[in-house]
């Protein structure tokens, strides 16, 4: 058992039985689904939607070399710089080299998963530069030393209550403050950031290949901001975020905002193609973007599993996954959690270290009857299981015990052999740990179905 897969299971058993953490996640994906389910009423027939999403990203996947290199081609034209890095060191290599090169000592962040998994954060804490999320979520984790709890909501571990109490540790605000007041103390404390940034950091929701651009899609105006106000902006995104057209913006930024919060579109939507041209009275002066690969292409290389790829990270699957409800997001060890991170974890950071998010599942097929680009996350969980064996990543013990009831169960006679004492202490003494300290492990009954029904038809 690997160092990562004992932690899960000590991190997950810790908060399955904090009935306080359950109670506020549960409240908090409760509204979600309320949420979504009147949000897709915006659609006359939102399988068709699905499937045209599916299919763009198809297309894409099996042919992203082509589109990767159309994007780079048109942010060139337009006087940016894309800049290829293979891992996060590469990535945060040429963040760092660019906000050394320009005497940077604070940047403003928007929120992105990508910026996470690199942890940009950490690094330009080392390299002396204050980097602050704009966020409200991410500002609130960023305070409390934590990682963020889901894909679209990083906060949703918490209530107003421990919200109103991390301000009130951190700049003194009273223990009562309400949400009105506390969004009203950080809108202040960021404007004033806003204005002295010399780079922001952005992630991107999709990359546009025939425009070369970047389509961010947020709620509270701070990626806006975080673009147009400093003089140096950064992009950094997975390779797997192109999509061919602008025009395919129609059907993707709809579909992203339903599933991940419900609205029929969200608040601001922006696309930036560059920086600032000679006829814009705003916008960056410097435009870079970073494409990451970072274990996409390990993915890529799978067959089937590559079409997790086509996730548009829109935490539909978190929300409706069973596991994901009881032992929430910090437990899972990643930047990704839930379905769509048990999927791709394996791929992007080692199946040997990560391999045991794919069996944290009930399998029970939410997370694929939810994903609003159809892919087929159930699936994908199994065939990553098929992959660890085959990379003979089981241990020994676990690998005689399977291979002992393979042989069991393909032949009747040995299946009959033994009686039901015998059995029932093989599972009791090979079988007790795996099945769980909390659960009991059924009985053998004293004759199988089998022989029940040579005795009836021998009567």
């Amino acid at each position: 058992m690997s160092d990562q897969s004992e932690k899960f299971l000590l991190d997950a058993e810790t908060i399955v039985f904090d009935k306080e953490h359950r109670r506020k996640l549960a409240f908090n994906i409760l509204q979600y689904d309320k949420k979504v389910e009147h949000g897709k009423h915006q659609y006359a027939d939102m399988e068709l939607a699905k499937q045209r999403a599916a299919n763009i990203k198809w297309k894409v996947i099996e042919n992203l070399d082509k589109y990767l290199h159309e994007f780079e081609q048109n942010v060139t034209k337009r006087g940016g710089k894309v800049l290829w890095a293979q891992d996060a060191k590469e990535a945060m290599d040429e963040v760092v080299n660019i906000l050394k090169r320009i005497n940077a000592r604070t940047v403003v962040k928007a929120k992105s998963m990508t910026t996470e998994e690199i942890h940009v954060n950490e690094r330009l804490k080392e390299e002396g530069i204050e980097s602050l999320e704009t966020d409200l979520g991410e500002y609130i984790v960023q305070l409390r030393n934590e990682a963020p709890y889901h894909i679209v909501t990083p906060a949703m571990h918490l209530s107003k209550e421990d919200v109103a109490k991390t301000f009130n540790e951190k700049f003194d605000l009273p223990i009562e403050s309400t949400p009105k007041e506390i969004t009203a103390y950080v809108r202040k404390t960021l404007r004033e950031k806003y204005l002295m940034a010399d780079a922001g950091i952005t992630g991107a929701n999709f990359l546009v290949a025939d425009c070369g651009g970047v389509a961010v899609t947020e709620n509270e105006g701070n990626a806006l901001m975080s673009m147009s106000f400093p003089r140096v902006q950064i992009a950094i995104a997975g390779i797997e975020k192109i999509i061919p057209s602008m025009t395919d913006l129609d059907l993707f930024w709809p579909l992203l905002a339903t599933h991940g919060t419900g609205q029929n579109i969200t608040v601001y939507n922006s696309l930036t193609t560059g920086p600032r041209q000679g006829d814009e009275h705003d916008g960056p002066e410097e435009f870079y973007v970073i494409l990451l690969d970072n274990g996409r292409t390990n993915l890529l290389a799978e067959q089937e599993q590559r079409q997790a790829l086509g996730c548009i990270r829109c935490g539909a699957c978190l929300n409706g996954c069973p596991i994901y409800k009881g032992v929430g997001g910090h437990a899972y060890g990643t930047t990704y959690s839930g379905p769509i991170g048990s999927v791709i974890s394996p791929h992007l950071n080692g199946m040997k270290e990560f391999k045991h998010l794919s069996y944290a599942s009930s399998l029970c097929g939410k997370c694929t009857e939810v994903c609003p680009v159809k892919i087929e996350l159930h699936k994908l969980l199994l065939l990553n299981r098929g992959d660890s064996v085959e990379q003979k990543l089981n241990s020994k013990s676990e690998k005689f015990i399977f291979g002992f009831w393979k042989k069991a169960m393909l032949s009747r006679k040995l299946m009959n052999r033994g009686g039901a004492s015998a059995k029932n202490f093989m599972l009791q003494n090979f079988f007790k740990k795996t099945w769980g300290d909390r659960r009991e492990l059924p009985r053998i009954a004293p004759k199988s179905f089998n022989e029940l029904w040579k005795e009836r038809m021998a009567k």
